[in-house]
């Protein structure tokens, strides 16, 4: 497919992967902010966009199109140093004006009020993009803007200090509020107190390798790279606090070790995780990592990653033919979308674009392009913090994320499977295959089923994770839900770990307490397009494949291997799966020699000499 906004020629010389530089970011930008004024109210306050409304409303809708588009603005120009061709600045300024006039007016322009967030938030989100947007283009507008319209838009963006955010990342939206308004001479001690709030949250949500948990609980996902390292590292950059930088800037370096590699050869972020819709967002952690040099990766590197994740979603219909950033991943696809998601969500991708604010002459973008950590050998990495394994291979350049850790339930939540989302509660996730639908066979995903009703996973309890010279595993244990008769069934509890070498994932699941009659099924990738294989080696009966016809993120109708059994008590299963882009040379089955169980421990012998031994009660995993 191809996009509909005129780019440079591609320059192959200093970016022989992507064929992108600096000016076909700049073009993205002012492609994107030219199509989405087409839909701007006369004042130019709100840019209703065309497409689903979101639970918000229309009105929120509307600034969210203004306030995330002008963050694209906000970094094109910044980026310029104050350049704007195409008076994006001026649209935005007027637009501000007219929004501001009088807030929470049913009108043509007024923008709603800030609440709190169970009531009306959505524009405290969108409060933290104006304050940001203001932020960065400071000499070129707000400084240019009557003291009235000042003194307007500092009390309209006071809503997100004088309410509550949601218990996660939301508390950023206040701080960069607050940062803003310190930094033009308006702080006070509530701007003070709103600063300090979201940094001491971020202390308690820091689990380590360069993760945030997002609020309480176990959330580990994009937000991570879109919100909780960028909004801190930004106030730092754009203010010259070196204390907080100093503080914040070895986290984001330490993310970046893992969060690179999990970028397929072709561009393509993890779909894992909510708000995949915000597309190229998902690189906006390593543009402020090469923008700050708080960065692993070399600039040829860094540079690859960023455009070749741009360059994925242009390739692919992310943007429509009138030049709008569509609702879902490639194309439209609802099964991506949350109750939040609304036409101007996706330009949340705005993020991206920080990578702008590295001059035209930084090494980000004169450096010759290096292969992707993805391109380079097989490599498995496991992250014991957020309790992620990840696994890439050369060959066809997919990268797979066994979740251990991730669950998205809250503390205070009681597990229910009405509840299930498949953009957490699978055991695999990839760069080129996405969750099934809630309503087709769960991919990736081990059930115990009960008088015909299937067990979903919801909280997760790590085990533990750990590596090796080419191997990695990851564990965790779940108490089955059940969307009918008993919620739970008392006793029953499912310990599962994941051993990845190569292309191959040995799966490894131990049901507890299962009752007479249960029984156990596992599936594997779903795909039609690519090899997707799953072998029983201990435990399991008949295998067959069942359809998803609702598809998948990438493709419309997709293939799911599985395996089913029967459990009671104590039974351990063992299945070795593999997702490749070319049909393997030889049968997964012979790959594994020989399985040997005992109680509380199994013995994997492969056939290419090693060994494996999962043992239980504590969980360990060696491998020689």
């Amino acid at each position: 497919m191809t996009n509909p906004f005129k780019l440079p020629e591609e320059n192959r010389e200093s970016s022989p992967i992507t064929g992108y530089t600096r000016a076909h970011w700049e073009a993205v930008a002012d492609g994107l902010l030219g199509a989405a004024w087409r839909w701007a109210t006369p004042g130019g306050a709100l840019l209703d966009l065309p497409g689903r409304p979101s639970g918000s409303g229309v009105r929120s809708d509307g600034l969210e199109g203004f306030a995330r588009t002008f963050l694209a603005a906000g970094f094109r120009v910044a980026g310029a140093g104050g350049k704007d061709p195409h008076g994006w600045l001026e649209r935005y300024a007027q637009g501000l004006t007219a929004g501001t006039r009088t807030p929470g007016r049913d009108d043509a322009e007024s923008w709603p009020l800030i609440l709190d967030h169970h009531v009306q938030g959505q524009p405290m989100v969108e409060s933290a993009s104006v304050a940001l947007g203001l932020s960065l283009t400071r000499p070129w507008l707000w400084d240019q803007l009557d003291s009235d319209v000042q003194d307007r838009a500092e009390t309209w963006l006071r809503g997100a200090i004088d309410h509550t955010p949601a218990p996660n990342n939301w508390y950023l939206f206040p701080f960069t509020v607050a940062s803003f308004l310190e930094s033009v001479g308006r702080g006070d001690e509530a701007t003070t107190r709103a600063m300090q709030r979201a940094l001491g949250l971020m202390e308690t949500w820091y689990r380590g390798d360069g993760w945030y948990a997002d609020g309480d609980g176990q959330a580990f996902d994009h937000y991570n790279g879109w919100a909780l390292h960028l909004y801190p590292l930004l106030h730092a950059h754009l203010s010259g606090d070196t204390a907080l930088s100093a503080r914040f800037g070895p986290r984001l370096r330490e993310h970046l070790e893992g969060f690179s590699l999990l970028f397929g050869a072709d561009g393509a972020p993890i779909h894992f995780g909510r708000s995949l819709t915000y597309r190229f967002a998902a690189s906006a952690a390593v543009g402020i990592g090469a923008v700050t040099g708080h960065t692993p990766l070399t600039p040829g590197t860094s540079r690859r990653l960023i455009s070749g994740n741009l360059r994925y979603f242009l390739d692919r219909g992310g943007v429509t033919d009138d030049g709008l950033l569509s609702l879902g991943w490639h194309g439209p696809h609802d099964a991506t979308l949350q109750t939040y998601s609304g036409p101007a969500s996706p330009y949340w991708a705005s993020k991206g674009f920080v990578s702008l604010l590295a001059p035209e002459d930084d090494p980000l973008w004169t450096a010759t392009e290096e292969p992707a950590p993805s391109e380079g050998p097989d490599r498995v990495l496991a992250l014991p913090a957020p309790g992620l394994l990840v696994q890439s291979t050369q060959a066809d350049g997919i990268v797979r994320l066994h979740n251990h850790g991730s669950d998205h339930v809250r503390p205070q939540e009681a597990e229910s499977a009405a509840q299930e989302d498949p953009l957490y509660g699978r055991q695999a996730y990839s760069t080129h295959t996405g969750p099934t639908s809630r309503t087709n066979v769960a991919d990736n995903h081990l059930s115990v089923v009960i008088a015909g009703v299937a067990s979903v996973r919801r909280r997760l309890l790590p085990l533990g994770a750990g590596q090796g010279d080419g191997w990695g595993w990851a564990a965790s244990s779940h108490l089955p839900v059940f969307a009918s008769g008993a919620p739970m069934v008392p006793g029953l509890r499912v310990e599962s770990v994941t051993v990845a070498r190569g292309r191959y994932e040995l799966r490894v699941h131990r049901v507890v307490g299962a009752p007479h009659g249960a029984g156990v099924r596992l599936t594997g990738w779903a795909s039609d397009a690519l090899s997707s294989h799953l072998h029983g080696l201990y435990g399991w009966g008949e295998r067959d494949e069942v359809r998803a016809p609702q598809g998948t993120a990438y493709e419309q109708w997709v293939r799911v291997p599985r395996l089913s059994g029967t459990a009671e008590g104590t039974a351990v299963f063992v299945a070795l799966a593999s997702l490749s882009a070319d049909e393997p040379s030889a049968p997964l089955a012979d790959a594994v020699s020989e399985v040997i169980v005992h109680e509380r421990e199994l013995r994997v012998r492969w056939a290419d000499g090693p060994q494996t031994l999962v043992a239980f009660e504590p969980v360990r995993v060696t491998h020689g």
